[in-house]
């Protein structure tokens, strides 16, 4: 009877000692991004910042993961069947691209863009309100009219906007075939030029000149990841160059109305813990941001060849300098 009781007894400490186990392995998390850049490196920080903040370590209870396609799709695909591979517990696709690779892989694992503009459109979720899968997150799309409002303001004789896309971007054709509707609403012209790769960005906004007043870019992968290329011949050509994400700004262009990519990344690290907690993607909707804040370069703009206002200048959320 005692040799039973201790066999017990030995069992029963046996099993606890297995849960304390358990308990203690660590969180998976996978981070994935099409491309470096300031916008979606500033996601990446959030999403990391978000989870310590909530009391997931990184070396303590979490595992973090981190790869980047570096702009090529093969690659990301890739990335998205090693980290499926992984058995992680939540994989994060920053950016349309990387998003619709990890969903095409991840039939099982729990999926959280940010940086998509259009998930409905890029058939990342069914929609907004109850994306009915594995997969939901922070989308990004932008205020288009306001974003016209701002350029308007500061070369308010503009008729012919130009613009630089990817066209094999979902998320890139979403937001241009959304800024010419709104550009014809008001009786203006969208110039485009096309660039599929970083190498064809400095060719696409040179076929600009010319043909556009001013310049905008959206939030493309491709376009925004050689940027300087753009800037480089608004300057050249003194055509104003303006953009939606902020962090192009001090980079070179005149002005940008955005979000804090940043804050975007701390908001889609909160809907990662509610899943590493135990909550459903397919029961939690799709996100945004609403806050903008505007950032300007007067220095850019008067190498692009205009003065921006001062009531620009005031209503500005951080007034940046790039002087060469």
């Amino acid at each position: 009877m005692a040799k039973k009781t201790l066999r017990t007894l030995l069992g029963a400490s046996l099993m606890a000692l297995t849960s304390l186990s358990m308990a203690a392995e660590p969180r998976v998390v996978a981070i994935t991004q099409i491309v470096e850049h300031p916008a979606l490196d500033a996601v990446h920080q959030g999403v990391k910042d978000e989870l310590a903040a909530q009391g997931f370590i990184e070396g303590e209870n979490l595992k973090l993961m981190h790869e980047s396609a570096q702009g090529n799709s093969a690659i990301a695909s890739q990335i998205a069947r090693k980290f499926v591979g992984d058995n992680t517990d939540v994989i994060v696709a920053i950016a349309t691209p990387s998003a619709q690779t990890v969903a095409a892989a991840a039939r099982n694992i729990p999926v959280v863009f940010a940086a998509v503009t259009d998930p409905v459109g890029a058939k990342l979720v069914k929609t907004a309100e109850e994306p009915g899968a594995n997969i939901t997150g922070v989308s990004d799309m932008l205020p288009i009219d306001k974003h016209i409002d701002m350029l308007l303001r500061m070369v308010p004789n503009a008729k012919r906007i130009g613009t630089v896309y990817n066209p094999g971007e979902a998320n890139a054709v979403s937001l241009i075939e959304l800024l010419e509707e709104r550009l014809e609403a008001r009786g203006l012209t969208l110039v485009k030029g096309a660039a599929t790769k970083t190498s064809e960005v400095l060719g696409a906004a040179r076929s600009l000149v010319g043909k556009a007043d001013a310049i905008y870019l959206t939030t493309d992968n491709t376009v925004i990841s050689a940027a300087e290329a753009v800037i480089s011949v608004g300057e050249r050509a003194k055509i104003p160059v303006f953009a939606a994400d902020t962090a192009t700004v001090a980079r070179g262009a005149v002005a940008a109305l955005g979000f804090d990519y940043y804050d975007h990344g701390r908001q889609a690290g909160v809907m990662v813990v509610r899943i590493l907690n135990g909550e459903k993607p397919a029961g939690m909707p799709v996100e945004t941001m609403e806050k903008l804040n505007l950032f300007v370069n007067p220095e850019a703009g008067e190498r692009m060849g205009i003065t921006l206002p001062d009531d620009v200048l005031a209503e500005a959320a951080e007034v940046i300098s790039s002087g060469k």
